[in-house]
């Protein structure tokens, strides 16, 4: 068996119209993801309006601990299925019940200890909470290898489509629920069906079934493999999530509502941007890992497309935080107005770093990965930690400081341990973040100035502001006209490109 976690693949030749699938896997990809960002907003903003900021506060306790649980549950075998050369059908089925019994095994004890999780926040309601959604653990284990199956075939359209459906029966739901008086019920209610519809719709689509499991079928560089990318992203997760702990714990479920609504309005669709874009992106990077050029290209290009693209949405938000608040949750959430200005500072620095991860995956570097998340974690923390002294704000000013420190020596870390073109990615990611920092400077004056009016002029004014600072920086900046040229190409690429992705002569 190959080793998936160091894939050789130096002596293959290029897959043919590699990318074009990888152009269209990422259109139909992206474009599902509209989609359920745009259902998700919609349950952000019609369910802020029926249910109360400790309603949110709670569920958003137990979701802290079961992500924590659903991490070793997946054990890092998806993405070592994805990335692995070649997998057999046995030891797919291997890698199928080894998640199926891991999510038994975290259904039993989470749901043993729904008593705990209620006496560490202090809340007894929690206990019916914590055991009705552990069943996530049992309905995720079962659909793990399923949905790698449809990523390894490259499955984008259906993935894009079942991503769509399954939240939007489960907002559905939840609102039926909500306005019945469920409360924090129409919450769980929505977890759960988001949860079995879309693992129903993975083994419709797989059309296979398991077998029984293949003791001389070895599945040891997969669980080696999984086991750096678990402890990997729990580090990650933690790091990630101390900050709601901390309000949790500290300032009880309201506030943790209210810190909850601005991190689901930033966060949430940014995940639902980075989680599709890596899926298209690591088996596309994992068949070009012998093309240093071609490979070097692709995340330059990449880093480019989401700092031109998703960063200037950010710092629309980050300028024009309280209209925005106004209009999509009402006057009675307006105490999220600062805190969704800060966090989405943050979600700009995480952009620009996000490419490195696909790089440390891609090329099975998840040792490297994982001593680096160490360091990136250890400055989280201490950010969000000495932020926690000045309340729900100064934590989200931790959380803000932290990638804004990470993301320099994230480059830097990478480049020690693998070729990268270095002072491409630096020199882009500067070019970025003086055009987002000038159109979200323009956004924000542009919303105090219109102060008086409602928050739909305001936000009109705050896009009509920085659109302007982007147009005029194509015009008369000659590196940034050259770079949003090669992000205009990438889109058309879509229905022609060969395998190449254009070289900006800018970086």
């Amino acid at each position: 068996m190959k080793r998936p976690s160091r894939p050789q693949l130096s002596g293959q030749k290029t897959v043919p119209g590699l990318g074009v699938r990888a152009a269209r896997g990422a259109a139909v990809t992206l474009g599902g993801q509209a989609g359920k960002v745009l259902i998700q907003l919609a349950s952000v903003v019609v369910l802020a309006r029926i249910l109360t900021p400790a309603d949110y506060g709670l569920i958003t306790m137990v979701v802290v601990i079961i992500g924590v649980g659903e991490i070793f549950r997946d054990f890092g075998l998806s993405s070592a299925a994805i990335q692995a050369p070649s997998l057999s059908a046995r030891q797919r089925d291997n890698l199928f019940w080894v998640n199926t019994l891991l999510g038994a095994v975290l259904f039993i004890l989470v749901f043993s200890a729904a008593g705990v999780v209620a006496q560490l926040y202090g809340h007894p309601q929690l206990v019916p909470l914590v055991q009705v959604l552990s069943l996530t653990f049992l309905l995720n284990g079962v659909a793990t290898q399923y949905r790698a199956d449809l990523v390894r075939r490259l499955r984008f359209r259906f993935l894009a489509t079942a991503d769509v459906v399954a939240p939007l029966i489960a907002f559905i739901l939840a609102l039926a629920t909500a306005l019945l008086g469920w409360g924090v019920w129409a919450l769980v209610v929505q977890q759960l069906t988001q949860t079995l519809t879309l693992m129903i719709l993975m083994l419709i689509a797989a059309r296979w079934l398991p077998g029984r499991p293949h003791r001389q079928e070895s599945i040891r560089g997969f669980l080696k493999f999984g086991w750096n990318m678990l402890a990997t992203q729990l580090v990650g997760y933690l790091s990630n999530n101390i900050d709601t702990a901390l309000v949790g714990l500290r300032f009880g479920p309201t506030s943790l509502g209210i810190y909850n609504r601005a991190f689901q309005l930033v966060m949430t669709p940014l995940n639902q941007v980075r989680v599709p874009l890596t899926t298209v992106a690591l088996p596309i990077l994992a068949r070009l890992q012998s093309d240093t050029r071609r490979f070097n290209d692709w995340i330059c290009q990449g880093q480019l497309a989401l700092g031109y693209t998703v960063v200037p949405l950010l710092g629309i938000v980050a300028g024009a935080a309280e209209p925005l608040t106004r209009l999509l949750l009402g006057e009675q959430w307006l105490d999220v107005a600062p805190i969704l200005r800060l966090l989405a500072l943050a979600g700009i620095f995480q952009i620009l770093a996000f490419v490195g991860y696909w790089v440390y995956v891609s090329r099975g570097l998840t040792g490297d990965l994982l001593r680096y998340s160490l360091v990136s974690a250890l400055i989280k923390v201490l950010c969000i930690v000495l932020g926690s002294n000045w309340g729900v704000i100064g934590i989200a000013a931790g959380y803000a400081a932290a990638p804004a420190l990470s993301w320099p020596i994230s480059i830097w870390w990478l480049s020690r341990r693998t070729t990268l073109p270095t002072r491409r990615l630096y020199a882009g990611a500067l070019r970025v973040l003086a055009l987002v920092t000038a159109a979200t400077g323009a956004a924000g004056l542009t919303s105090w100035a219109l102060g008086t009016a409602g928050s739909v002029p305001r936000l009109a004014g705050a896009l009509l502001a920085a659109g302007a600072v982007y147009a005029l920086a194509g015009l008369v900046i000659p590196p940034i006209r050259r770079d949003l040229a090669g992000v205009v190409t990438i889109i058309r690429l879509v229905p022609r490109v060969r395998g190449n992705p254009p070289r900006s002569s800018a970086v």
